[in-house]
């Protein structure tokens, strides 16, 4: 009897990894392939090349491609291998923070530059160049490395670890207090400076808006992109308040706690990533008529193929 109970128990648990893990991947498979027809008409078509908005969209859009690859990378391994290297989880651990912190920074470059095109339209070409594009891309990745960085030398500070195994989670790995108060003082630091960014920017173009005659519809699309940026960031940044949930259902069974577990990761990190292509590249005309022309063409192959 009791082995009986033991492996339905066995089976069950499975049963509910195969599920969580096929409906990640699926989810995964689905965002990358979306955001990668996205990167192909933006390299195939060189007009969208001498455009910052175009490139800092495609840079948000490549990043979040790199974040939910690495972070459903991590999920599946927490089920299939326990004793993950620790360089190598290092490794993985500070790609996926690098890219997550890369998501709310890129969309408040992206609102500052919308900010500009419609409050200082004279200054925008002098502004927002190419060249300065890539700048603010490169200046990006350099503050989004920094947190990934200081947790990784507050590990050495602790200790060696050349030698360990672990389980592949931040919280296994970064689990001493000095990595608790970094992270609420970088979550602390990066939301603010962000929320700030968008709010003003949203203000200052909703003033824009009000005082033009000419230019409302402009203003008004611009502030649609700005709120959406805004709903996407929410979104993103639940993720920094995930610890403190933990602690909160702390006290509920091991069960529930892995399905509210289950629940806040796809909330956060792979939910927010069906967003992007909806803030640019459904709502922007130019990305519009080309993704319309390439599914039309590839249809209208399909039908000659299945005629022949």
């Amino acid at each position: 009897m009791n082995s009986t109970v033991l492996l339905y128990s066995q089976q069950e648990r499975y049963a509910d990894a195969f599920a969580k893990n096929f409906s990640t991947v699926l989810l995964a498979v689905i965002i990358i392939s979306i955001n990668g027809m996205f990167v192909f008409i933006f390299f195939r078509r060189s007009i969208f090349h001498s455009d910052p908005r175009y490139i800092l969209y495609i840079h948000l859009v490549m990043n979040d491609m790199l974040m939910v690859f690495i972070s459903v990378v991590l999920f599946v391994i927490t089920f299939a291998w326990h004793n993950v290297p620790v360089p190598f989880c290092v490794l993985l651990l500070l790609i996926t923070s690098v890219s997550h912190r890369n998501t709310p920074l890129t969309l408040a470059g992206m609102a500052v530059e919308r900010y500009i095109a419609v409050c200082k339209p004279l200054h925008h070409h002098q502004i927002c160049t190419v060249r300065w594009t890539y700048v603010l891309i490169s200046l990006i990745w350099s503050v989004g490395i920094l947190p990934g960085l200081a947790d990784f030398f507050l590990l050495l500070i602790n200790g060696p670890f050349a030698l360990f195994i672990t389980i592949c989670t931040p919280v296994t790995l970064y689990n001493t207090p000095s990595h608790a108060e970094l992270s609420k003082i970088m979550n602390g630091i990066y939301s603010s400076v962000v929320w700030l960014i968008l709010v003003y920017t949203y203000c200052q173009v909703m003033v824009k808006a009000k005082r033009s005659s000419t230019n409302k519809s402009s203003a008004k699309k611009t502030q649609n992109t700005i709120l959406l940026h805004g709903a996407q960031l929410l979104l993103c940044m639940l993720s920094y308040i995930t610890p403190v949930l933990d602690r909160l259902y702390a006290p509920l069974q091991t069960e529930q706690q892995k399905k509210i577990n289950f629940f806040n990761y796809l909330l956060t990190n792979i939910l927010p990533r069906l967003l992007t292509p909806l803030i640019y590249g459904v709502r922007d005309k130019q990305f519009y008529n080309h993704i319309k022309a390439l599914l039309t063409c590839k249809l209208s192959a399909v039908n000659v193929d299945s005629t022949k």
